[in-house]
């Protein structure tokens, strides 16, 4: 694995236990990275090609990330984006159809916007930097949740 990859999936990895601490699962975790990924990545695709995008203004990702939306704000914001992506037509539509809000904490929601997926450059990546942070991604689900469901056990 190359060091971006490795990089990017450490960061994936320490975000998936913060968010577990919380309750949320594995798989809503990669819910939630795979909506706010998708808008991230539509925004560097018009920044690139200098086209319109299909996400409408005020949902975009330059919205959810502004400095201005912080707390409740953020989090109001991002339900809403949901909401709003989810009554659109087309593919758009259905890609975030009956989307919800999993991070319950605006602080944590804020630090995934900000730091994991806002700091990157997702398009330059290349598509091994890409695919291996995937496989790692899709091995973390059976310890991560594996971890989850042991210690809930044991607690039962």
């Amino acid at each position: 694995m190359t060091d971006a990859a490795n990089r990017i999936v450490q960061k994936l990895w320490s975000y998936c236990n913060v968010l577990r601490d919380d309750g949320l699962s594995y798989q809503d975790y990669l819910e939630q990275l795979t909506f706010l990924l998708f808008l991230k990545m539509a925004d560097e695709r018009a920044a690139l090609t200098s086209k319109e995008q299909s996400i409408p203004r005020g949902y975009r990702w330059a919205d959810l990330a502004s400095p201005q939306m912080e707390g409740v704000k953020l989090e109001q914001h991002y339900r809403d984006t949901l909401a709003k992506l989810g009554r659109q037509g087309g593919m758009l539509g259905i890609i975030f159809e009956k989307a919800q809000n999993k991070i319950q904490d605006p602080a944590k929601l804020r630090q995934l916007v900000v730091e994991l997926i806002g700091k990157e450059n997702w398009l330059s990546m290349s598509a091994d930097v890409k695919g291996d942070a995937s496989s790692c991604t899709s091995a973390m689900s059976t310890r991560c949740c594996g971890c989850r469901r042991a210690s809930s056990t044991r607690k039962g």
